[in-house]
């Protein structure tokens, strides 16, 4: 294995901040009480939580008392979808997503549609944006929740969601957005997108695994989703995970003060990566929207190669990244986001998502363009489509 890390994946994870682990650790050894406990031992615990639960409200523009934290953004968008569709089936049984939603949100939908529910899928275009006509036409009397993810996690692309939550404030519909990607990202206020539930997950911005949180209006009826005792505000039942709760906020706080800086690196580096890319690799498209995406994120799709044998050898040369291809999870389909902005199946199946952080150099960017190069080069000259297009393309 090469000695040189060069991680590239920081949509799938990111590394837990210095800072946020030195936040956490009280929490495991010294201050180990239960939040839910009455002495003032326990209390130490309480005060912990309640302050990072004000990190994270005053970051989003909410008041504290709408944070419920959750183990991840999976359980956020579980909630999000199945509390909202059960307290409000009287009203109506259609939802609103689009087809290229986190699995989170996709494979919930397909639950409820098995309990009787009906949902539209609404397309996108070639770049991954919302198609509007389409949802201002796919909005019935009985739809009660439309949920439009804030940043795709493959493509990067940023969706217009103040727009969407002006449609479904103006027609009395709930407006939720899985903003797992985009929290710590970009800039997001509750108020001026008309946002009334938001996932998201510590994980994604230098946080611990294992710990999320469901932003939840007042007035937003969402029952239980995990029974048992009166935790958060008896809708979330089970013992804070108080360390991961700690870390949540001290990741908040982290974001919050860099987030200008950071980005602006960020994006300064992607735009480089996609310019070489594009411009010195012939036969690859952009994935996403060119100018609309996440700071930290870039989507190729190479013709002629498959995406996990591309993977395989830069893993090789030292660099983390990740297919839209699911080949590495025994499926042979290709990503759904990639053939839901129109790539037929052979071009889908040659991507690779690379995702930066504030970490990543300006060097690290110019190896892995020369190793994409090198690595397209070989993969190509083994591949009989390619030596057959390049017959043809000679006549």
């Amino acid at each position: 294995m090469s000695k040189k890390l060069i991680y590239l994946d920081n949509a799938a994870t990111t590394k837990t901040a210095p800072e946020v682990v030195e936040a956490m650790l009280p929490y495991f050894t010294e201050n180990y009480g239960n939040p839910s406990s009455v002495y003032e031992f326990a209390g130490i615990s309480k005060k912990a939580v309640t302050e990072s639960r004000e990190i994270i409200a005053g970051a989003l523009g909410a008041d504290q008392s709408e944070i419920y934290f959750t183990a991840g953004g999976s359980e956020a968008d579980n909630w999000a979808l199945k509390a909202a569709a059960e307290a409000y089936k009287s009203k109506g049984r259609h939802i609103i997503t689009t087809k290229i939603e986190h699995h989170a949100i996709l494979h919930t939908c397909e639950y409820l549609e098995k309990q009787g529910y009906e949902v539209t899928y609404l397309d996108v275009d070639e770049t991954g944006i919302v198609k509007m006509d389409q949802l201002k036409k796919a909005v019935r009397p009985d739809t009660i929740l439309i949920s439009v993810m804030f940043a795709n996690n493959e493509i990067g692309t940023v969706q217009p969601v103040k727009e969407i939550g002006e449609i479904a404030k103006e027609k009395g519909i709930l407006f939720h957005t899985d903003a797992v990607q985009a929290f710590g990202q970009l800039p997001i206020n509750v108020d001026e997108y008309h946002i009334d539930m938001l996932s998201s997950s510590a994980h994604k911005l230098n946080g611990p695994k294992g710990i999320g949180f469901l932003y939840i209006r007042k007035g937003v009826k969402i029952r239980s989703f995990v029974h048992g005792g009166a935790q958060e505000r008896k809708r979330r039942a089970g013992t804070e995970n108080v360390p991961g709760i700690v870390g949540f906020g001290a990741a908040v706080k982290r974001a919050m003060e860099t987030m200008e800086e950071r980005t602006r690196k960020e994006q300064e580096l992607r735009d480089h990566l996609i310019d070489r890319v594009l411009k010195e690799v012939p036969y690859v498209r952009l994935n996403g929207h060119r100018t609309k995406r996440l700071p930290n994120n870039t989507n190729f799709s190479f013709q002629f190669i498959e995406g996990e044998s591309l993977l395989i050898m830069l893993d090789m040369e030292g660099i983390c990244g990740s297919s839209g291809s699911a080949c590495t999870s025994g499926s042979l389909d290709p990503s759904h986001v990639l053939l839901a902005i129109g790539l037929p199946h052979e071009i889908a199946h040659g991507s690779l998502r690379l995702t930066l952080s504030d970490e990543t150099t300006m060097e690290d960017i110019d190896y892995t363009v020369e190793a994409i190069k090198k690595i397209v080069e070989r993969l190509r000259s083994m591949s009989p489509l390619y030596e057959d297009f390049i017959k043809k393309s000679a006549r």
